[in-house]
């Protein structure tokens, strides 16, 4: 999956997502921690949801496989 094809979102999770420009998704989406590379990845493979009004998404790291996964704080 590339970082522009469409991952699933809940409603609530691709109206926030929607809000951030294409630049600042791509960022985000390549800048995921993975605790088994232990450095930073891209998210694979990941979904999205609101979680106490904070984006996150879950996926897998590009280059393990692990579970990964990011908070976007959203003010």
């Amino acid at each position: 999956m590339t970082i522009e094809s469409t991952p699933k979102f809940t409603a609530p999770a691709a109206k926030l997502w929607a809000t951030l420009p294409g630049d600042t998704r791509k960022q985000l989406l390549s800048n995921v921690w993975c605790g088994k590379c232990r450095h930073e990845v891209t998210i694979s493979n990941f979904s999205g949801a609101v979680k106490a009004g904070n984006l996150l998404l879950v996926g897998v790291c590009s280059e393990c496989r692990n579970d990964v996964a990011k908070v976007i704080e959203m003010s």
